[in-house]
């Protein structure tokens, strides 16, 4: 399990950094600007958040495999990681509109590649709580 939390703390990390190209794939300078300028910094700064979130997770992942892994603290970490990356999985399909993504190529294959992520994190994190 603990190479699982190694491969999931890099996933995590890149995840983190490409949160980055956000505001220019996806044309924020204009697409933004009908918001007021609250709503707009506050995209800004909750995508931040997000990512610097996620990072600190892949940190965690890549650096403490094994207590979270073999101690009780560990465990219950997972749990709520665990927890966090099934309800982003039910998001992915009952929040986003199918319409977002299908019938299009680029965005069917995210939307099937964003699902396995998220079905892998909460899997390998629920799976080290319950001791599976």
């Amino acid at each position: 399990m603990e190479i699982h939390l190694k491969i999931i703390g890099s996933l995590l990390i890149v995840l983190a950094l490409v949160h980055a190209i956000f505001p220019k794939y996806f044309n924020w300078d204009n697409e933004l600007q009908s918001l007021s300028l609250v709503n707009r910094q506050m995209m800004q700064v909750h995508t931040f958040f997000i990512a610097l979130t996620v990072l600190m997770m892949g940190i965690f992942c890549l650096t403490s495999a094994e207590e979270i892994i073999s101690t009780p603290l560990g465990k219950k970490i997972a749990l709520g990681l665990g927890i966090f990356w099934l309800l982003r999985l039910f998001i992915q399909f009952f929040w986003y509109s199918p319409k977002l993504w299908k019938g299009k190529f680029f965005e069917t294959s995210m939307h099937l590649l964003f699902t396995c992520l998220w079905i892998y994190l909460s899997g390998v994190f629920l799976s080290i709580y319950f001791e599976l």
